[in-house]
This record gives structure tokens, C-alpha cells and sequence, in this order.
């Protein structure tokens, strides 16, 4: 059975067993195109004197780091348990989708500081190379988030994808701002589309960030209620109480689950413990959980310690919540 569960946890929601050599290519393909383009796009910056494809430019390097951080996830995400991680190296996933967040706010911060000079002090830009050099950019990154579009369910792969249609839709911003800068001469447009485009970036990332840092504190990840899996578990034939339920994801994909089960009237056998991950898989997606079986006979609590544990972790917490250890 154990095995069985395992090798599942790591594909709910029913796809296909191999995503991981398709997005290897798109990853392949995505890196490749963006970091010619990149080259390009900031060449071209310099020479038209642009901000906007300058910034344009940082923005899809940080997007090609950040491929670059998520596939090397992905791999290392595949590499399998070993005595000292014994998890395998599953939650690089979650690292990678934090540094990628923190990465472009860097970019950001960079992109804001140059634009906000070139307002105070407007230079004419080369309008025409600029659009092309962008048109080109709506392309390059609309073909990558395209090899990107199978894999919504992996926060990593959706780091990337929602990175690429950021990028495509930037792009499309910078070609309206040349053909706005043709119609009027009107050189502020650049820095101020810069500006825009910082803002876009912001917006984009921020929601990876808080997702990422989430998961990196052992939060629970997004799509599971906890109240929920406390209640199918409560509701399980046999189950009195619940207690030490923890909910938290082993990598962007994985979610893992311990919890204490009380069953006065005695350990319900594997074939319970079975059935019980399986419904958790079928309806949470979570695909490691661990349920630790408690007998508490009536009378053996009379001091309403629910678990040996309690002693140690939860004990002193309640005596401390009297106020005297804040000073």
C-alpha cells in the first residue's frame, strides 16, 4: 500500500505520468530564446537609448534566472530520499520559487531608480528600433509561456508560465509606447511605461512571494482548509477526537499530513489506515500522510492530558500563557 501512495503522491489531479521531460525541453527552449532575446533587447536598448526595452531587457534576464533556479528544481526535485534528507531533495522547489520572488524585486528596484532619473531629465529615444526589438519580445515570450501551459498545478511551472505572459504583455506595452512616442515625440512616455512595467513585475511577484514564503514556514498550502481535513477526519467510523493535525507541503506539488487519531475502541487495523490516506489523497491531494492511533480508554485522562506528547510540547505552553514569561 505504502508504496503504492507514494508513487502517486507526487501526480494528483490525474495527469500524465511525465511532465517532468516535456517541461525539461520547455525549459531547454524557454532559457535558450530568452537569453538571446535578452542580449538583443538590451544591445538595442543602448543603442536606441530606451529605457523601457532597458528595463524590459532586466526583466526577461530575471526571468531567464528564474527558469533557470525552477528546472534546476524540478531536477533536484526527482533526485530520491537519502539518509540525511529524507524527503529527497523535494522542497528546493519552494526555495527556488522564493529566490525567483526576490530576484525580480531586485530587478524592480534597479528599473524604478533609472526610470525615475529619466523623468527628471527626458533623452530622446529611437522609437522604431524600439517596437521592433519588443514586437520581437511578444514572440519569443508568448511561445515560452505556451510550452509552459501544461503545468498550472506545480507553483514552480507556474512561477515560469505566469512570468512569460507577464513578459508577452509587457512587451505588447513597450510596442504601444513606441508608436505613441512616433505619433507625439513625446520622450517621458519611456521612463514612464519603465515605471509601469516595475509596477507589473511588483504585482506579478508578489503573490509568488507570499505563496513561496508560506509553504518555506511550513504553512499549509493554498487549496486545502484545515477545518476541512480535521472534519472528514473526525467523521472516519471509529475516530472520537483528533489532535497534533499538521498540514504542510513537501515541495510545490506534495502536500504531507500527520495527525493523532483517538479510538476508544481500539486500533482499527491497516486496513482503516489505508482507506483513510487514500481519502485524504482523493480529496485533499494530500498524497504523505502519517495517523498515529490512540486507545484513551475512558478514566485513563482524568487530567485531560490527550496524548503523551502533551506533556513535553504542550504542557509547559499552557502554564506559560499565565502572562509571567513575558517580562
Amino acid at each position: 500500500m505504502h508504496s503504492h501512495h507514494h508513487s502517486a503522491g507526487h501526480h494528483h489531479h490525474g495527469h500524465s505520468h511525465a511532465p517532468q521531460t516535456g517541461h525539461g525541453r520547455a525549459f531547454a527552449i524557454g532559457i535558450a530564446l530568452n537569453l538571446a532575446f535578452v542580449a538583443i533587447e538590451a544591445g538595442y536598448g543602448f543603442w536606441a537609448d530606451s529605457m523601457a526595452l532597458l528595463s524590459d531587457a532586466g526583466h526577461n534576464l530575471s526571468d531567464v534566472l528564474g527558469l533557470a533556479i525552477a528546472w534546476g528544481a524540478a531536477l533536484l526535485a526527482r533526485r530520491g530520499p537519502t539518509e540525511r534528507f529524507t524527503y529527497g531533495l523535494r522542497s528546493s522547489s519552494i526555495l527556488a520559487a522564493l529566490f525567483n520572488a526576490l530576484l525580480l524585486l531586485v530587478a524592480v528596484g534597479g528599473i524604478v531608480w533609472e526610470s525615475v532619473e529619466r523623468l527628471i531629465e527626458p533623452t530622446p529615444v529611437a522609437a522604431g528600433a524600439m517596437m521592433i526589438v519588443a514586437g520581437v519580445g511578444i514572440v519569443v515570450n508568448g511561445f515560452t509561456a505556451f510550452l509552459f501551459l501544461g503545468g498550472q498545478h506545480d507553483l514552480n511551472i507556474r512561477g515560469a508560465f505566469l512570468h512569460m505572459v507577464a513578459d508577452a504583455a509587457v512587451s505588447l506595452g513597450v510596442v504601444l509606447g513606441g508608436l505613441v512616442i512616433l505619433w507625439t515625440g513625446a520622450n517621458w512616455i519611456d521612463p514612464v511605461l519603465s515605471l509601469v512595467i516595475a509596477a507589473v513585475i511588483v504585482w506579478g511577484t508578489w503573490g509568488l512571494l507570499k505563496q513561496s514564503l508560506a509553504l518555506s514556514l511550513h504553512g499549509v498550502p493554498r487549496g486545502i482548509a484545515v477545518p476541512e481535513v480535521r472534519k472528514a477526519l473526525e467523521a472516519m467510523p471509529g475516530v472520537d477526537r483528533i489532535h497534533h493535525l499538521h498540514v504542510w507541503a513537501v515541495s510545490t506539488t506534495e502536500t504531507a499530513l500527520t495527525a493523532h487519531l483517538v479510538m476508544p475502541s481500539g486500533h482499527p487495523g491497516d486496513r482503516f489506515l489505508a482507506q483513510a490516506q487514500q481519502e485524504l489523497k482523493a480529496r485533499f491531494g494530500i498524497g504523505h500522510s502519517t495517523l498515529q492511533i490512540e486507545i484513551h480508554r475512558p478514566g485513563s485522562h482524568d487530567h485531560g492530558a490527550e496524548c503523551p506528547l502533551d506533556h513535553h510540547d504542550h504542557a509547559h505552553e499552557g502554564h506559560n500563557s499565565g502572562g509571567h514569561h513575558h517580562h
